[in-house]
Order: C-alpha cells, then structure tokens, then sequence
C-alpha cells in the first residue's frame, strides 16, 4: 500500500479532530471566567451592580455596561484600568496604599511560576487586561 494512502485519511482525521479542539477553545471566555470570580460579587453577574455583597457595602455599584456612554461613547479603558489595579482610588476598593487586584493578581500568579522567574506585575497586568476587554464587551450600544 502506499504511503500517500494511508497518510491522506490519517491527516482528515487529524483536522477532524483538532477542528473539535478548536471549537472547544472557542468556547473558554478567561476575561468572563477572571469577572466572574473577582468583580461579580460586587458588580453583579452582568455589570449592572447588585452583586452578592451589596448589602454589606457603603458605596452603591456603578452600572459598568454604561461606562461608554457615559463617556461620550468612548471606553475609557485607562480610567478602567487604574481602577482596577489600585493606580486610581476607589473608595469601595480601598486605601491607595491598599490596591485589591493589581497586588492580589500578582501574588496569586506565584504557584503557577513555581520554579520560574516571573514578573508579578506582568502577571497581574495579563489578568486585568482581560477583565477589561470583558468589561468592555459588556457595554450597551
């Protein structure tokens, strides 16, 4: 038998296959997944506010599907960011010299770099960049 024979249904299997792991990758949202864990509590599952520790909160939730519009259509992403890693103050978030997600996110990323050199900060950035594009599919056209 030839060669050619045997490797043509082989490959048609091979992209079959990998074709199905493409669609499952398709399917992992790391921003949602990143939202969901570390902002829902407070933000709401949608953005909308009203997460599961409003009651134990002074500061009422933005409404984070608006930040565009509220900004003349505009996401401000820096404003976002900052506030995010602590740059910015929130009064819900903190003390400035206590930023909850840029440090939290570098620390957490120790184990996963166990025997590596690692750059926290880059770690925590990867992770708020992905809330932030998570956040801004979020917004209301």
């Amino acid at each position: 038998m030839k060669p050619w024979k045997i490797a043509t249904p082989l490959f048609g299997a091979v992209l079959i296959g990998a074709s199905g792991l493409a669609s499952a990758a398709d399917k992992v949202d790391l921003g949602k997944t990143e939202y969901q864990a570390n902002c829902a509590v407070c933000h709401g599952q949608q953005g909308k506010g009203g997460g599961a520790f409003l009651e134990l909160l002074n500061t009422p939730m933005p409404d984070l599907t608006v930040l565009a519009r509220r900004n003349g259509g505009v996401f401000p992403f820096q404003r976002v960011y900052e506030a995010i890693d602590g740059t910015q103050p929130i009064k819900a978030h903190g003390f400035r010299e206590m930023p909850i997600w840029g440090r939290h996110f570098g620390f957490r990323a120790a184990p996963d770099f166990d025997d590596f050199p690692y750059d926290p900060e880059a770690a925590a950035r990867g992770r708020i960049l992905t809330i932030i594009d998570y956040i801004y599919r979020l917004q209301v056209k």
